[in-house]
């Protein structure tokens, strides 16, 4: 017999300022379609929220009709399909508040990070954003966010100061911060989108105008001598020099520039906030240690901060995985290059990357979160585009025997922002320790009984 699909009732969503959708209409494909095209999405209502009003009732509609829920805002998250329920867009909710007194910016669901950028520089302040300023504030920082400059600072969740969520057990718009709903304001710095939508945060800002930064690019021949190079470099660095060791395949592509295009390397990206004169001189043992062809390091505004890792700005089928590391020993090295180093041409991975951690990243929040990446000392990170399916299945194959090599150097555990595509309730709970999984579903039965938030990276 064939399965019935039944129209959803949307008259309860006529209130709603922003367009409501269902597969056919003009404007549907648009409005599910993220950075990430891996993964398909085809719900059955897709909800393009004008405001948090908006938000409160596609969740109360959701609740009453029993619809799982998913939201997006960039779609760079965007690594696990939906195939019904209902899709909420926070796109259009861009707005961003400067505060220069307090130094902070209240940052509405859909803003990507330079439009926090944008709207702070002029007062000399400055987010803890990632290494792409396309990607959505809001969702980057649930997940924790992982920042340029964490090494310096921490993680980006550390500098919130509350949030307005709506949470789907009672259908309606709060405010949680240290003193109100201390386990939901906790529950949002880590825990991904298990408890509620938010539809708006306020965080610190840094005084930073200024950053000196960028990628020194050798021949990917030099890969062992430039990776063992910076592993020894980066156990007596400050914690003020942020970097990061890749194997980058370029692609022949336009978006690059000329001699990148289509390459094969090996490179050092650093970020630096002390004097640019100290830099220089801290970055002498990885100039000296391969033959370094182009040389993108230079004080640069905050504004710039794109230049340092040079990610796609264009949407992309990608396969991205995370592995976090306990320590990047002689023997883990050597795993990591006889897995994708020169002497693996085929390698379908378009760049890995060694990220260090420590410094402010392992030091605990002033306010307790459930971010569970503080252990780490390197981040091991991938990502792939996904072409035909001989070209994935290689990537697959790729991604996990990698990961399977330098499992023994791991802590077990991943992070939920670049973990990717989310697998069995085992591997996304990865993503935190027994402890603090535990108490996520707690939180989670507190404030989503009914798990409508159940689509992604979820308890």
């Amino acid at each position: 017999m064939t399965a019935t699909h039944h129209t959803p009732d949307l008259f309860a969503l006529s209130e709603i300022r922003g367009p409501v959708l269902r597969p056919g209409d003009d404007g549907y494909a648009e409005e599910v379609t993220g950075f990430n095209l891996a993964a398909l999405r085809t719900p059955d209502v897709v909800v393009g929220a004008a405001g948090a009003d908006d938000v409160v009732t596609a969740l109360r509609w959701a609740s009453a009709t029993g619809t799982p829920v998913a939201v997006q805002a960039t779609g760079h998250g965007a690594n696990f399909p939906i195939d019904h329920g209902l899709l909420i867009s926070t796109a259009r909710m861009t707005d961003v508040r400067v505060d220069p007194e307090r130094r902070t910016a209240t940052v509405a669901a859909g803003a990507k990070w330079r439009d926090v950028l944008a709207a702070s520089a002029p007062h000399g302040l400055a987010p803890l954003n990632g290494t792409s300023t396309d990607a959505g504030a809001v969702g980057y920082t649930v997940g924790g966010g992982l920042p340029v400059l964490g090494r310096t600072y921490g993680y980006a969740a550390d500098l919130v100061r509350s949030f307005r969520v709506v949470t789907p057990g009672e259908g309606t718009l709060c405010e949680t911060d240290p003193a109100h709903e201390p386990e939901l304001f906790w529950a949002l710095r880590g825990g991904k989108g298990n408890v509620g939508v938010v539809t708006s945060l306020v965080t610190e800002l840094l005084p930073l105008r200024t950053v000196f930064g960028g990628g020194l690019y050798c021949p990917g021949e030099h890969a062992e001598a430039l990776l063992k190079a910076w592993a020894e470099w980066t156990r007596t660095v400050p914690e003020e020099m942020c970097s990061a060791f890749g194997i980058l395949r370029l692609p022949p592509i336009p978006q690059l520039p000329e001699p990148l295009r289509g390459g094969f390397w090996a490179r050092v990206a650093i970020t630096w906030t002390g004097d640019p004169a100290e830099g220089e001189r801290l970055l002498a043992p990885i100039r000296a240690a391969a033959p370094v062809t182009v040389d993108l390091v230079e004080e640069m505004p905050y504004t710039a901060m794109d230049r340092i890792y040079m990610e796609p700005q264009d949407p992309l089928p990608v396969r991205e995985s995370c592995l976090l590391l306990r320590e990047l020993t002689p023997d883990a090295i050597r795993a990591f290059l006889d897995e994708v180093g020169p002497g693996v041409p085929d390698c379908p991975l378009l760049a890995v990357q060694l990220r260090h951690m420590g410094g402010a990243l392992s030091r605990p929040a002033r306010t307790q979160d459930a971010i569970c990446a503080r252990d780490a000392h390197h981040l091991l990170e991938t990502v792939a585009v996904l072409a035909a399916p001989p070209a994935a299945e290689a990537v697959e194959r790729a991604t996990a025997s990698l990961h399977t090599a330098m499992a023994p150097y791991g802590t077990g555990r991943t992070m939920v922002n670049i973990h990717g595509t989310p697998g069995d309730a085992t591997d996304r709970a990865r993503a935190w320790t027994p402890e603090v999984h535990d108490r996520l579903r707690r939180a989670k039965r507190t404030y989503d009984p009914l798990n409508l938030l159940r689509f992604g990276h979820t308890v």
